[in-house]
């Protein structure tokens, strides 16, 4: 069972939704498309699913043609971020309810309802009407009612974006586990580094309707292909600033340098861009070879257990991710350190030159 996208393109009105995509799904796998708002996740999605016809290319299901087919022919289940139930039935007959339109028989439809709920924690609730139950047990009813129907390829766009920490967190953790059951081909969009990283499976990655990595999420998370690959990857994103590569040493903008080690020593001398991600600035020496950057500090974010810190570096902002909570005065000069071992560098073109060390021992 694989789904593949060849040459796949949706333009609207003269805008391009997505350009020329190629994609490969296979059977089992959880598949996540990581990106910003309005980065072409859903548009994706709705190509995928056949609720919009491309312009260009096509989409084969296990190797058949499948571009003109409307999506009430395929075997595809989704489930939106504004999660839907019927209000008026139960639980059991919200999930019951795609087997009764495809005409099952009654004892079919029990035995799977019930192994279906029995898989997302909901027979205690099968008798209850969907606005008597929690927000997380409504969305699993929703994917209940997704799973139930058997679907080859399941799309869950941004399912948990409506709901509190903790059911986020709940769910993230249980919806790997539905699919590996399942055995279908699930696609899961977000705009949530950290949550490609807990789904795990493979992520593609999208910026202005393109896609500019897929492979294994921690892959692409480590050894992003471009800056934006590694921007996207990267909640604050990454943080970037010009370097110069002369001899056997790094030259930083504030004056500060480091030995070209590894992946490093085989660049060409010349200008390149260092990244590094947010929580890899520290607010202290903690390694001895450990670079110091003085920033203006412009605004500072408590979340209880860690600071983010937003800095004006010479006019590039960048931002920190501190453990613990600081009490830090703004507008003032603050010192920050970076390992080398933390830093990416890019050419000119965006494209990934070196990954950083860390990245390559992991």
């Amino acid at each position: 069972m694989t789904l593949k996208l060849d040459g796949v393109s949706k333009v609207v009105n003269g805008q391009v939704h997505i350009h020329p995509t190629d994609l490969s799904l296979e059977k089992g796998t959880m598949n996540v498309l990581l990106g910003p708002t309005l980065s072409g996740k859903t548009s994706l999605m709705r190509l995928m699913a056949g609720l919009d016809v491309p312009n260009a290319g096509r989409i084969l299901w296990n190797g058949d043609d499948v571009t003109g087919i409307r999506v009430q022919s395929r075997n595809v289940a989704m489930v939106y971020q504004q999660f839907i139930n019927y209000p008026s039935m139960s639980v059991y007959d919200n999930i019951a309810s795609p087997l009764r339109l495809m005409g099952k028989p009654k004892a079919e439809i029990d035995a799977a309802v019930h192994k279906t709920a029995e898989l997302m924690k909901l027979t205690p609730m099968l008798g209850r009407k969907p606005l008597e139950l929690s927000g997380g047990q409504q969305q699993r009813c929703a994917l209940a009612r997704a799973l139930v129907k058997g679907a080859g390829l399941v799309l869950l766009d941004e399912p948990l974006a409506n709901l509190d920490y903790k059911l986020r967190e709940e769910l993230r953790v249980e919806i790997p586990k539905i699919f590996e059951e399942s055995g279908a081909i699930f696609v899961y969009a977000t705009t949530e580094p950290e949550e490609a990283l807990l789904l795990g499976g493979n992520t593609a990655t999208l910026w202005e309707g393109r896609v500019t990595q897929f492979g294994p999420t921690p892959d692409v998370y480590r050894r992003p292909v471009d800056a934006i690959t590694a921007r996207v990857f990267s909640d604050p994103p990454m943080n970037f600033l010009q370097v110069s590569k002369t001899g056997n040493k790094l030259l930083f903008g504030d004056g500060q340098s480091a030995p070209a080690v590894g992946k490093l020593a085989e660049i060409p001398d010349g200008r390149y861009t260092a990244g590094f991600r947010p929580n890899h600035l520290e607010i202290g020496k903690h390694t001895a070879d450990a670079m110091k950057f003085v920033t203006r500090l412009t605004v500072t974010e408590l979340t209880g257990s860690e600071t983010f810190v937003h800095l004006d570096h010479h006019g590039e902002r960048w931002v920190g991710l501190i453990h613990g909570v600081h009490d830090l005065p703004l507008g003032a000069d603050l010192e920050v350190f970076l390992d080398p071992r933390h830093v990416y560098v890019f050419g000119e073109d965006g494209a990934l030159v070196a990954p950083a060390a860390y990245a390559l021992a992991a």
